[in-house]
Order: structure tokens, then C-alpha cells, then sequence
């Protein structure tokens, strides 16, 4: 299944993609945006595998939007105007649709975009196969220039900022340039936790909870990090287990 958003200033534009869709067993609509910042929150906290994005938008153009990710979706352009066409194979793009938009025409771009995340998955598990049984207790994070190993019973927690993340530990930090869902699907999910869409915490130095906050030490002080309503039930689920 395909996780896939839709970001267009225009409802007639989001209603037809959102219709066509719908008649896909293959691809699963995460959200409609209409706009580029709004895009940017669902990627921040959603695993987006697809975009189709409207070049023309108030504030900013989807093309200068798809340049100010790190790690961006396949991308399928969408627009009234032609000329846009270069430009968006110049960024690599699946595909582009020019409005109005056929189902035929829709179908053609988004088998592209199915057939590149089938062979993206079978990559990745040919690197999954190759990789040795045990599974190390370290990571490597380029900062500075350097690879540093962290270890992960050392992270107290990690904070999101933009496109860094800043991976911090008992008596020092660590700020390297990715986002936090990158990061996170490198940390094993039986320790880590994401709470927040800018904070992931190691469950094991959690210290309190405290309403919507959580407590932990850093520095030998208490830093008190806030709880996102949409993680608030997963971090629940693993404290009620634990709960006397």
C-alpha cells in the first residue's frame, strides 16, 4: 500500500485526485493540503510514500517547495500550465499531469509511481537479508564532518529542528543534519518512542509523567518534554503496561 498526499490551492483539483484514489486498491490517501506549509506538517508526522503536488500556489510554488526537502516523496506534478514541464523532470519528478486531469492519464503516472516503490521495497529487503542477525546496540551519526557513535542506551532523547535532529544524551548533545523520521526508523521502536513531532524519547529514561509532559534528566537536571495528542495514546499503551 501507498501512503500518498495531495497539495493543491484549488478544491475542484483535490476532490477530482481524491476521487480517482478512492479507485485504487494500491494507494491510501494520508491528507489533502491546500497548500505548501501545510504539506510540510503531514510529512513531519506521516510516512508519505507519494505526492501530487500543484506547481502554481500562493506563498510557495510547489516546485520551490519540493527544493526545501531533505528527503522528499516521489513526486507527481500536477498543473494547468506546460511550460513547468522541464523544470518538473528536473527535480526528478515520477510524472507530471497537466489540468484537467484524466483518469487514464492519472493511471499511467501513479502505475509509475507504484512500480518505483515495489522496486525501492525489494532494495530494501535485499539489504534487510544482507544484514548480519545481530543487531548492533550503536549508531553512527555524521556531525561535523565526523561519523560519531552514539549509543543507544545513551540517548536520553532526540529534538527535531527543522532539518536537523539534535540527539541528546546525558552530558553532551549531537546535531546532525536529517529529519526525525529518518532517524527514527533507524532507532528500535522497543526503546524508543516517538511522543511528539519533535521529540522521539528513550522509554527507558522516562522519569515521570505528568499530565501532558514527561520528565526525564539531562545534564543531571529535569527537562520536562511535552506529549503530542496524536502520540499520546501509543506512549499510554506502553506505560499502562508497566503500571502497578
Amino acid at each position: 500500500m501507498i501512503n500518498a498526499i495531495i497539495v493543491d490551492d484549488e478544491p475542484l483539483a483535490l476532490d477530482v485526485l481524491e476521487t480517482y484514489i478512492n479507485q485504487l486498491s494500491e494507494i491510501n490517501l494520508v491528507a489533502r493540503c491546500e497548500n505548501a506549509l501545510e504539506a510540510n506538517e503531514v510529512l513531519k508526522t506521516k510516512d508519505v510514500d507519494l505526492m501530487f503536488l500543484d506547481i502554481q500556489m500562493p506563498q510557495l510554488t510547489g516546485t520551490d517547495f519540493l527544493k526545501t526537502l531533505t528527503h522528499p516523496p516521489l513526486v507527481i506534478f500536477t498543473t494547468a500550465y506546460a511550460n513547468y514541464a522541464v523544470e518538473g523532470f528536473e527535480l526528478n519528478a515520477i510524472d507530471y499531469l497537466l489540468k484537467p486531469i484524466s483518469l487514464e492519464r492519472f493511471m499511467k503516472a501513479t502505475n509509475k509511481a507504484i512500480a518505483q516503490v515495489d522496486l525501492q521495497n525489494k532494495d530494501q529487503a535485499s539489504e534487510t537479508a544482507a544484514a548480519p542477525e545481530e543487531d548492533a546496540d550503536f549508531i553512527f551519526v555524521k556531525s561535523d564532518k565526523r561519523l560519531v557513535k552514539i549509543k543507544f542506551s545513551d540517548i536520553v532523547y532526540v529534538e527535531g529542528l527543522k532539518d536537523y535532529v539534535i540527539i541528546r544524551c546525558p552530558n553532551n548533545r549531537v546535531i546532525t543534519l536529517q529529519t526525525m523520521k529518518s532517524l527514527e526508523s533507524k532507532l528500535p521502536s522497543d526503546i524508543f518512542k516517538r511522543i511528539h513531532r519533535s521529540y522521539i524519547v528513550n522509554i527507558n529514561q522516562i522519569n515521570a509523567v505528568m499530565g501532558n509532559m514527561i520528565e526525564v534528566f539531562e545534564k543531571g537536571q529535569a527537562k520536562h518534554i511535552p506529549i503530542g495528542k496524536n502520540y499520546r495514546e501509543g506512549l499510554l499503551e506502553i506505560i499502562n503496561k508497566n503500571r502497578l
